[in-house]
């Protein structure tokens, strides 16, 4: 590793952690070359993934659109708002899910829960 990419990805960590809002990809490229003009859109991806296969982040899958970013690191769930997009933390128990059941074999590595509804902004809007 050279001292680009570690410089690359602090600042890809950085904009996650201060934008905490749960941004996909292009939300995160967009704010960094605001301050940083030269940085390409594939460096930021690749940092992100690498960041998150190195724990400093998560991925999060969502079922329509981009995979989107959290500086939370903990095990925690979802809720999708489904007229604006914006992804926020359940609280909580908000989804408590037991894996109990016989998986015939079948090595249970990671669930996805993902609640969706209407955020409190757009519930409002009538």
């Amino acid at each position: 590793m050279n001292n680009r990419n570690t410089i690359q990805r602090q600042l890809v960590l950085e904009m996650v952690r201060a934008m905490q809002c749960h941004p996909d990809a292009d939300q995160v490229y967009t704010e960094i070359v605001k301050a940083h003009p030269h940085i390409s859109k594939a460096t930021v991806y690749r940092n992100l993934n690498l960041l998150a296969e190195q724990g400093a982040m998560r991925k999060v899958q969502v079922s329509e659109g981009a995979d989107r970013f959290d500086f939370r690191t903990e095990e925690h769930y979802h809720m999708r708002c489904r007229r604006c997009g914006r992804l926020f933390d359940a609280p909580d128990g908000a989804a408590d899910v037991a894996l109990t059941a016989e998986t015939g074999g079948f090595f249970v590595e990671n669930v996805l829960v993902e609640l969706i509804g209407l955020c409190p902004d757009c519930k409002d809007k009538k």
